[in-house]
């Protein structure tokens, strides 16, 4: 815990004074007294308990205590700088712009709320969301036509150059309408009975439903349709006996609702990482890194 008798004052004068090597130096460059800014440093070091500089007449230089603060203080003034810089940048609401692809379980369950997340933090902003499968919208992360990716985790292969910071783990689902004959005895064994909605061909869970339905002794679907479009897959299950298999996030508010209803299969294993991608060894805008705060505030506030 931070002592709160540490106040930004002690932090900088420190810094200060180490950056001229001077006392007087330092009280000129904050338009201090002497007196006043050797004051502050024997504030800090009463504070801390120990002593962060030698003084001699030839200056002041520091200790081995100071040395290790000193390392802690610049950091700290840095990481206040950014963030000076991006509330002022966050205020010039003209040129701020953001493009952030999303999956659709991500697009349907959590981009609306961040939205509205974001645009409190960042109003006047412009905010051009996308939606396509992951391999798809990696391939404009790396390109530069999107600044930021939020989705599952793709496989290694397709995930260099990006980095990844997770924010929470899905699973897939799968979802029938209401009064669907299946719901009156579910068995995983029994979905080829019906149509079934399948995962496209480069869609990030694709693999991992494949997996499953391998681990569980399911073989062919004669009878089934590619898609990962969220629009298409929830009209056609309500009016038809389709299964839809897909990413619980897609459907959520749709199960929440009651309009679908999730078959009481145990697909833990499909659980996997969503997280916020961005390139790598590039560091994240003033306006990314709000969009990073509102995404966060978000996942906290509905405990995923």
């Amino acid at each position: 815990m931070i002592d709160r008798r540490i106040k930004f004052r002690h932090i900088q004068c420190f810094v200060e004074i180490t950056r001229q090597k001077s006392m007087k130096l330092a009280a000129e460059r904050l338009y201090l007294t002497q007196p006043a800014i050797s004051k502050t440093l024997k504030e800090l070091e009463e504070i801390l308990g120990t002593e962060l500089m030698s003084r001699s007449r030839a200056g002041v230089s520091l200790t081995k205590q100071g040395e290790v603060f000193l390392h802690f203080a610049e950091m700290s003034l840095a990481a206040l700088q950014q963030g000076l810089d991006g509330v002022e940048q966050a205020g010039q609401s003209a040129a701020k712009r953001i493009k952030v692809g999303a999956l659709p379980s991500v697009a349907a369950r959590l981009m609306p709320r961040v939205a509205r997340e974001y645009f409190e933090l960042s109003a006047g902003a412009t905010l051009q969301i996308s939606d396509g499968p992951i391999s798809f919208l990696i391939e404009k992360l790396r390109d530069g036509e999107l600044d930021v990716v939020i989705g599952r985790l793709a496989p290694s292969d397709q995930m260099k150059g990006v980095a990844f910071t997770q924010l929470y783990n899905e699973t897939v689902d799968f979802v029938v309408r209401p009064g669907h004959p299946l719901l009156d005895d579910p068995d995983l064994s029994r979905i080829g009975e019906w149509q079934v909605i399948y995962p496209s061909e480069h869609s990030a869970i694709r693999p991992i439903v494949e997996r499953f339905l391998i681990a569980h002794g399911v073989g062919e679907l004669p009878n089934r349709m590619e898609t990962v479009s969220g629009a298409f897959g929830r009209v056609y299950t309500r009016e038809s006996d389709a299964i839809w298999i897909i990413s619980s996030g897609v459907v959520a508010n749709e199960v929440a609702d009651g309009r679908l209803i999730r078959l009481p299969f145990d697909t833990a294993i499909t659980k996997g990482p969503v997280g916020l991608m961005a390139r790598a060894n590039s560091n994240l805008t003033p306006e990314q890194q709000v969009l990073s705060i509102a995404v966060n505030n978000v996942v906290q506030a509905e405990g995923l």
